[in-house]
């Protein structure tokens, strides 16, 4: 792991992703030296496809990569805490190993930081969003009826995609989120979400392209049973345990939740 601060951390949680995950991180790494940034990317390798061996072959010639993660499947939430705190850009952020949004959509994210915003998230949801490849029928309308049911019980009202894997945080409040983040599973976004309104941190959902690779790991009974006890756990654990900021600290810093490209 590089021991110097750079301008981005790049986590990339890859679940039995070896046929992806080498174009991926070449993807990645072409992206940033192209733009002159510096950067770490961590991935995030559960499993046992050769996904953790390949991404360590690709660290071997790259002092920038790093490889952590374990045989068992431990969840895409455990994965990218463990890299959030390890993480030492300026901008720590997540996308997904299949490359479903291209690294450039990035480009989108980044200047919205000098606007004074905490965390930029990328959105499927925006009338300029670009969906290249659609996600089968019924895995679409499962979306439409979680997103309702999610809105129901935790909130984030303003935030028309909750689920795209791309999303970037200003490192302190990176460090801070992914700290009391709890949940392992699909879910940890809503919660990192939540928490963040919670504690008064400035979100902004931006249009991305976004495009499906048909290889969805969610089992559509068992996954989405789970994901429902997540949410409940959610609601549960931020009026329970996180303290929202004093009046206070809410004037020294508004909270904002906006979207841009309605």
């Amino acid at each position: 792991m590089p021991s110097r601060k750079c301008d981005v951390t790049l986590i990339l949680p890859a679940y039995n992703e070896a046929r992806n995950i080498t174009t991926t991180l070449t993807e990645a790494v072409d992206y940033f030296r192209a733009r002159s940034r510096t950067y770490e990317i961590i991935v995030a390798a559960d499993g046992d496809d050769g996904t953790r061996e390949l991404a360590r072959e690709f660290a071997n010639s790259n002092t920038s990569v790093s490889v952590i993660g374990e045989p068992v499947r431990r969840g895409k939430g455990k994965g990218i805490r463990e890299g959030v705190m390890i993480a030492t850009g300026n901008i720590i952020g997540f996308a997904d190993a299949d490359n479903k949004v291209p690294i450039s959509e990035f480009d989108k994210l980044e200047v919205c930081f000098r606007e004074d915003y905490d965390l930029v998230i990328g959105s499927r949801g925006l009338a300029t969003s670009r969906i290249d490849q659609q996600q089968p029928w019924y895995r679409r309308v499962g979306s439409r009826g979680f997103g309702h049911f999610m809105h129901a019980v935790v909130g984030l009202p303003g935030i028309r995609d909750t689920q795209c894997g791309f999303k970037f945080f200003r490192k302190a409040v990176a460090k801070d989120l992914f700290s009391r983040q709890r949940i392992d599973g699909y879910m940890f976004d809503v919660e990192i979400l939540a928490l963040a309104q919670r504690l008064n941190y400035r979100m902004l959902e931006v249009p991305i392209i976004w495009r499906d690779d048909a290889d969805s790991r969610l089992q559509l009974v068992s996954g989405n049973v789970r994901n429902a006890i997540d949410i409940f756990k959610i609601r549960l654990y931020c009026k329970r345990h996180v303290e929202a900021p004093t009046a206070v600290r809410t004037q020294a810093k508004s909270a904002s939740s906006r979207v841009v490209g309605r």
